[in-house]
């Protein structure tokens, strides 16, 4: 198979994986599907297809730097439709590029700025040492399920969203559906749909009723930046897509409850570093293990673009239009970039600071000016606090099971989101 470009310019055609379409393998093992390719084929990008759609496979940190080449690279009509209609909804900053991207992009870096993330740290803290009792009375409980609510209602009060007490499991289990019910069974994606078309109803309401003046949102509160924020013609946002924006601040921030669950993980499988965290919880060796944890786990396997133009790399040719999936667990795995990268091994960064293309497990690049998550530091800072939660204020036992990671789940989970007594 040849490429427009690489019969006109000679370039090589791209290697390409066995078999005529990769739906079921990539299924089977969507965190290591793509490197393991790439290594077979000794290249860092290949061509298969993916539900039927042709699409290139990238992975490691040069293929970093090529996928977030924006003259080379665009994200309109990027992410398939099941992720649009569920994790990211249609219109949000993830489907932008150029100007208007940026433009978008720096509404969520004033909403993710030092000062504000602080204050949503302080609530986040606050509504977990109020769950605490009803936890401990609870006997045993997932972590991954219980700290859910504590996270919603904690960003929803900070986002100026209100959720009344009786509300508060439903409105925590429409967010979670979002990110974990979105690559699921089919059942869970129906669900994930449903979940993300009653969310939007819901904030596109709340914002409506703040430019009529029936409610008020909180000053400088993130549902009133983004219900006044205007795009370069001058025009608000329309309603839903606003809504989908607020889902964008909303939802990432109840997907760390999939890191939170990591993070107790690696507590109960090197326990030798409890004791480092109960003493500092924000030392150096406390980040240096939250940033292990954020390279060893698996949270989301890739991300989407598209080919902009006709461009040569490598000797390869890539054609306008294809899809391209960068592979991010596999590059967090990369053996070129990582000593023993298979090890859980927080002192690998007691000397290392990461870089925009290697530490890549929500996206690569700069997050002012690329598609890196802006909201990056901010489930850091939760993980940390996770740390110390779960080393100074819980005594608790873990499940045996609970070693046990289910990697064909998407997102990937311990056993049972990490039981513990």
């Amino acid at each position: 198979m040849t490429s427009r470009s690489a019969e006109a310019g000679g370039s090589r055609p791209l290697p390409r994986a066995a078999g005529w379409d990769a739906s079921l393998a990539f299924r089977a093992d969507p965190y290591r599907y793509i490197a393991r390719q790439c290594a077979a084929l000794g290249s860092d990008v290949f061509e298969t297809r993916l539900l039927l759609v042709p699409t290139l496979c990238m992975s490691g940190a040069r293929a970093a730097e090529l996928f977030y080449d924006e003259a080379r690279f665009c994200r309109a009509g990027a992410a398939p439709r099941a992720l649009q209609a569920t994790l990211f909804g249609c219109g949000g900053v993830q489907g932008l590029d150029d100007a208007a991207h940026r433009h978008r992009k720096a509404l969520f870096l004033r909403i993710t700025a030092a000062e504000r993330a602080e204050r949503l740290l302080h609530g986040v803290r606050r509504e977990w040492e109020a769950a605490l009792h009803d936890w401990t009375q609870a006997g045993s409980l997932s972590l991954f399920d219980a700290v859910q609510p504590v996270l919603t209602r904690a960003v929803c009060d900070w986002a100026g969203v209100p959720v009344p007490e009786p509300q508060l499991r439903q409105r925590s289990d429409q967010l979670a559906a979002l990110f974990d019910g979105a690559a699921g069974s089919p059942a869970r994606h129906l669900g994930a749909r449903w979940s993300r078309k009653r969310a939007e109803a819901w904030l596109a309401g709340l914002i409506e009723a703040a430019r009529s003046r029936r409610t008020r949102l909180p000053n400088g509160s993130a549902a009133q930046v983004i219900a006044e924020h205007r795009e370069p013609n001058g025009e608000l946002l329309p309603a839903r897509i606003a809504a989908v924006e607020l889902l964008n601040v909303l939802r990432p921030t109840v997907a760390v409850s999939v890191y939170i669950a990591f993070v107790a993980h690696a507590l109960q499988a090197h326990p030798q570093w409890k004791p480092v965290l109960a003493e500092d919880a924000e030392s150096a060796d406390a980040l240096a293990f939250v940033q292990e944890v954020r390279r060893h786990y698996p949270f989301f396997p890739a991300v989407a673009a598209r080919v902009r133009e006709d461009f040569e790399w490598q000797g390869h040719a890539f054609v306008r239009g294809r899809r391209a999936l960068f592979d991010l667990y596999g590059s967090n795995h990369d053996a070129r970039l990582w000593n023993e990268p298979d090890r859980f091994a927080p002192q690998r960064w007691q000397q290392r600071r990461p870089t925009p293309w290697d530490l890549v497990p929500q996206g690569g690049a700069d997050a002012a000016r690329q598609h890196r998550c802006p909201g990056e530091d901010i489930a850091l800072r939760l993980m940390l606090l996770a740390a110390q939660m779960l080393t100074r204020r819980l005594r608790y036992e873990a499940h045996a099971q609970s070693a046990q990671i289910d990697m064909r789940r998407l997102p990937a989970l311990p056993w049972r989101g990490f039981l513990m007594e």
